[in-house]
């Protein structure tokens, strides 16, 4: 395989359970050597159901996956040669640590030194080379992790599959073994394939990002461009923080169109997911790219009423009713010099029409 060709290859893959309903939708999908790919997206969306049917524990109902080149559907899961880590962990608690490590080293028949070298070089890796004697009970959650994704790495595979793997975990501990994970990664170089709900995970931690909805991709991005640029209403509101307005196309020039909201406001927009004028559209904006009073020379400019603000430290959260919705978040950053804001005021409300994202219509 030459490194242009992808590790892993999903061509035109159905599954379905019931021979009827169809919950992986014709997937074609292209995975890099050493690339961190997210599968992301709601419960029931399919991306769980495209893991296991790339480790093998799930046939697919139609299409073909590839693995370095090979088609694979008829490889039994134990020959595929994939490490997997999984939101329980999957520990055997009679065992020890080093036991644990050493199982799937013992199964594919290596040496007693072999073993013993490459189960010290795991444990080093998530640095629990202290803990080898440990049975998993006496380990923390966090450890016990570790220790989980250690064994998917004790046989050196080119391949790691990740099942919502810190979905046990609270949120301080998550976030630290999403960077400890990724900096595995960084290390070996290995090529992983990670599902999980939790969009700020996808975006920390991966090269790419899938999003699944009904079975279907409907974006496959980096974690910047997803966010900055959705190419739809749905992946515009899984992604991050994001206001909505509902409204009907009246021009389109080039790039951008001009949409009259529902609430009777002219607004222009970038010409995202909209073909024609007369055509309904859901406008996307990230709270963070709203202005508060601060609006010359923006291109949209409304006005809004404060119907709620909350002191964050860094930044205010403000809440204003604004073109016929009243649930419009602005994260107003906390300066020194800032107007004060007070609920019933009102307040322009101004962005740049690059910011504002002409969409396929969700209402």
């Amino acid at each position: 395989m030459t490194q242009s060709e992808p590790y892993v290859r999903f061509h035109e893959v159905q599954k379905s359970y019931d021979g009827e309903i169809l919950v992986v939708k014709n997937l074609n999908l292209d995975i890099a050597p050493g690339e961190f790919l997210t599968m992301l997206g709601p419960s029931g969306s399919g991306k769980s159901t495209c893991l296991m049917m790339l480790a093998g524990f799930e046939p697919a109902t139609n299409g073909e996956i590839y693995l370095d080149g090979k088609p694979i559907n008829q490889v039994p899961p134990h020959k595929r040669g994939i490490g997997m880590v999984f939101q329980n962990y999957a520990l055997f608690p009679h065992m020890s640590v080093a036991e644990n490590l050493a199982y799937p080293l013992q199964v594919r028949k290596m040496s007693k030194p072999d073993i013993k070298a490459k189960v010290k070089r795991a444990l080093d890796m998530v640095e629990l080379g202290a803990f080898g004697d440990r049975r998993p009970a006496q380990l923390s959650g966090g450890q016990q992790q570790r220790v989980a994704v250690a064994r998917a790495l004790v046989f050196e595979p080119e391949l790691i599959l990740m099942d919502e793997p810190l979905g046990a975990l609270d949120k301080q501990l998550r976030e630290q073994m999403q960077y400890e994970i990724k900096h595995i990664h960084n290390r070996l170089g290995v090529t992983v394939v990670y599902v999980t709900h939790d969009q700020t995970e996808a975006l920390t931690m991966s090269d790419r990002v899938a999003v699944f909805n009904d079975g279907i991709v409907q974006q496959l991005s980096t974690p910047n461009e997803l966010y900055e640029n959705p190419q739809n209403a749905f992946v515009a509101q899984f992604i991050g923080e994001n206001n909505t307005l509902s409204g009907t196309v009246k021009q389109i020039n080039g790039s951008k169109c001009t949409v009259k909201t529902d609430g009777g406001e002219t607004v222009i927009a970038e010409k995202i997911n909209v073909h024609e004028v007369g055509e309904r559209t859901t406008l996307s904006l990230r709270p963070e790219r709203v202005e508060l009073d601060l609006v010359d020379g923006m291109d949209d400019v409304l006005t809004g009423k404060v119907e709620e603000r909350i002191y964050l430290g860094d930044h205010i959260r403000v809440r204003v009713n604004v073109a016929g919705n009243d649930q419009f978040i602005v994260k107003v950053r906390n300066r020194s010099d800032m107007r004060r804001l007070d609920v019933g005021q009102t307040v322009k409300v101004g962005w740049n029409s690059s910011d504002c994202k002409a969409l396929d219509f969700s209402g």
